[in-house]
């Protein structure tokens, strides 16, 4: 019972994250589409423990460019980076030049 209770919690908190992320589009051009895209894709093979939270190891091994920035986007210092955080880091950067 407690095992059920905790995947159906896990699936509710997964499934808001996911609404979250597609809620939020970080630009309106096909090219930058196309680069969120990309990046979840990428995100969803680097994090392989799928909690939506990555390491500074599983950037490294899957995300090279996000473990070189990997503090600048940590800026909570939680010792992870999600989804979203990657994504405001990429907006940002991507309107300052």
């Amino acid at each position: 019972m407690k095992l059920t209770l905790a995947i159906l919690a896990l699936c509710i908190v997964t499934t808001g994250v996911m609404a979250q992320t597609t809620a939020q589009p970080m630009g309106g051009s096909p090219r930058m589409e196309r680069a969120i895209q990309q990046l979840q894709m990428r995100f969803s093979t680097a994090n392989t423990t799928h909690d939506g939270k990555l390491t500074k190891t599983q950037a490294a091994a899957g995300m090279p460019m996000v473990a070189q920035h990997f503090d600048e986007i940590d800026a909570q210092k939680g010792g992870y980076v999600t989804l979203p955080q990657i994504e405001d880091f990429m907006r940002q950067h991507a309107t300052s030049g």
